[in-house]
Parts: structure tokens; sequence; C-alpha cells
């Protein structure tokens, strides 16, 4: 899958010390699949899950959260926001979804 906006990652890695191997792996292995839909995704991702139109992904042991856009046909991912788990259960990520 081809992934957009990596600057989030690197923006997130750089804000938050030792969550950069984590994130460089989960971009890793994302950009190494071409799933055609979500029970594709979960077969590399089992801790993916659909909330309105994002994909959120469980990383890092549970610690981050990225939230995504996919399209599958196009195999494009668009990262719209990468959180801890505080932030994320704050649920303002919620309305782009």
């Amino acid at each position: 899958m081809r992934i957009l906006s990596l600057g989030a990652l690197r923006e997130f890695w750089e804000e938050n010390p030792g969550s950069e191997d984590v994130l460089r792996d989960f971009y890793k292995k994302l950009s190494g699949i071409e799933p055609q839909n979500l029970p594709e995704l979960k077969m590399s991702f089992p801790a993916v899950d659909l909330v309105g139109k994002c994909y959120v992904f469980n990383v890092g042991g549970n610690k981050y959260r990225v939230i995504s856009r996919i399209h599958f046909n196009r195999q494009m991912v668009f990262i719209r926001f990468v959180l801890t788990h505080k932030e994320y259960d704050k649920d303002k990520w919620k309305s782009d979804c």
C-alpha cells in the first residue's frame, strides 16, 4: 500500500520519544502488503478496527493509535492522526471519521 502523510508519523515520533521504532515498523509492514478489504487487512494487522470511515490501528502494544482513511481500490492510506492512548480516549478525532 502507498502511505501518504508520513509527516504525521515523523511529527509524532519527534514529540514522543520511544515511538519511532514502532511507527517505522508499522510503516514498513503496511507498505509491504496489498489488502483488498478489511478482512485481508486484519490478516496483517489483527488490531485494526473500522470506526465510521476511519481505520484505527492499535500499535506499540496498544500505546499508540494510528487513525487513517484507506482506499483499497487505489491501495492508498491517508494517515489522519497519530495519538497516544490517552489522546485517543478524548474522542476529538471522531469528528473527522
